[in-house]
């Protein structure tokens, strides 16, 4: 009765079949990562060969990820997702630490990111305004620079703006055009790569080397293996939103067969085309020349391929197809996300207020308010490629602490129906967690800034949870 209420409650119904649950999980993959990481990447390894790698074992990783996933996902099909599945492995305090989490770090820095490429691709057709040189260099706590690319700060700023005010009145994109949205963003990708591999004039050459660069100087104490995790943050961002199919198992028909389901086949298709595109920008420019494109601020890989062997009209089209895939993956992350905080607050685990329906547009309104709030406030904080390493690395936190749970589950419900079991057990779940455990620490001391601000977010937590739980006890 419950899950009925809460499907309710968030006026959505249980309707999503098969198909568009693997869609959603691609839509929800393939935002930004993929036009974006591949050159700040290069900078990081300084050869193709070790680029590709990098996105191999992210993917297998991930998929080792969903596979794990899949076991919970399959058994505790409610809405909330891992917020839902914490509470069953660890209790409500390590759920809440989550929850506060995503909205701290994980969820509002995604949505940031993701407008912040919006707002880029928007500047390469039409230049945005900038500040004087004096203003855009102002630091901050000798840490952000609020003002740097102000122009696209502020477009990614009303973009946010814009996409809450349109949940808010419930104007949401509804999943007919999210899936629109999802194909076209396919169509373009699978345009690059066809147009890449024909009429480019690239070579396979560009490739090499495709070991370790005699000449590379890594900017790390750990050589190339530190190299490769950094590299890998980027990789893992493109990756990241795979677990979002888990916050609609309330709205998934037959959610414990096809949520597994839908995870896989979502995830192993994201994989074949990541490979793809990232082998033809390689085809097309060599690593220096990518490497030259990410010292440059507001630049995005995909539209200087396309312009390097279309032109501007190339540029153009690339851009447009940005903006679509983007748009449509921050309005999603936006819906999704606000549900997170929704439920806490039902669960008197976060500010009461989230917890508002609103009376016209029965939508979560203070809840996409608060949110919305927080990104643009993040957004300022700084660069697209800062957010992401921030938000990734506070992410495998919780990845590692999920894979784990199914050691957990398996002892503390042991008898529960498990449509889906995890592959490898206890191997694999094993070699996922241990993974995690690695990118966190040397996370830590090989981009200190961005670690200890995401770790500072997560554990800000600590004091509002003890503050909730004993109002909720004296209540």
């Amino acid at each position: 009765m419950s899950n009925k209420h809460e499907v309710h409650s968030s006026g959505l119904l249980t309707k999503l079949g098969l198909f568009t649950a693997i869609l959603i999980v691609i839509s929800s993959m393939i935002g930004s990562g993929i036009f974006k990481k591949a050159a700040p990447m290069s900078l990081d390894l300084q050869s193709g060969g070790l680029i590709l790698l990098c996105w191999i074992i992210a993917g297998i990783v991930t998929l080792i990820g969903a596979a794990t996933n899949a076991e919970i996902a399959g058994m505790i099909a409610a809405p909330g997702g891992q917020y839902v599945y914490f509470k069953e492995m660890y209790g409500k305090a390590f759920a809440f630490i989550y929850g506060w989490s995503c909205f701290s770090v994980i969820q509002s820095a995604s949505i940031a990111s993701i407008a912040y490429v919006f707002a880029e691709s928007v500047n390469a057709v039409i230049p945005l305004p900038r500040l004087s040189e004096g203003m855009e260099q102002y630091t901050l706590l000798w840490i952000f620079n609020p003002f740097a690319g102000f122009g696209v700060k502020m477009l990614t700023i009303v973009t946010i703006i814009f996409l809450t005010t349109a949940n808010y009145l419930g104007v949401i994109f509804g999943g007919f055009i999210s899936n629109v949205f999802t194909s076209l963003k396919i169509l373009g990708i699978l345009i690059i790569i066809f147009l890449g591999l024909t009429i480019s004039g690239g070579s396979v050459e560009n490739l090499s080397p495709l070991g370790e660069s005699a000449t590379a100087q890594y900017g790390s104490s750990l050589g190339v293996f530190g190299a490769m995790f950094a590299a890998m943050l980027g990789a893992f961002w493109a990756y990241d939103g795979w677990n979002n199919i888990g916050y609609l198992g309330g709205e998934v028909k037959n959610p414990k067969r096809n949520i597994p389901m839908a995870l896989f086949v979502g995830v192993g298709t994201v994989m074949a085309i990541y490979l793809l595109t990232n082998f033809v920008y390689l085809y097309v420019m060599p690593v220096s020349e990518m490497m030259e494109i990410a010292g440059r601020e507001n630049t995005i890989i995909a539209v200087e391929v396309l312009r390097k062997f279309v032109g501007n009209g190339g540029a153009f089209f690339i851009s447009i197809l940005i903006m679509v895939s983007t748009f449509g993956t921050t309005n999603g992350t936006i819906l999704a996300s606000s549900r997170i905080y929704f439920a806490m607050a039902k669960d008197n685990l976060f500010f009461k207020s989230a917890g508002n329906i609103h009376p016209k547009f029965k939508t979560p309104y203070t809840s996409l308010i608060m949110q919305g709030i927080w990104a643009c406030l993040l957004v300022l904080s700084g660069t697209f490629d800062q957010l992401t390493d921030m938000l990734i690395f506070a992410s495998f936190i919780f990845y590692g602490a999920g894979a784990f749970g199914v050691f957990i589950l398996r002892k503390k419900m042991k008898d529960a129906h498990r449509p889906y079991k995890a592959i490898g057990y206890p191997v694999i779940p094993l070699i996922f967690v241990l993974f995690c455990i690695t990118l966190v620490v040397v996370t830590i001391i090989q981009n200190p800034r961005d670690a200890g601000i995401g770790l500072g977010l997560v554990l800000s937590g600590i004091p509002f949870y003890i503050f909730w739980n004993r109002k909720k006890i004296a209540n």
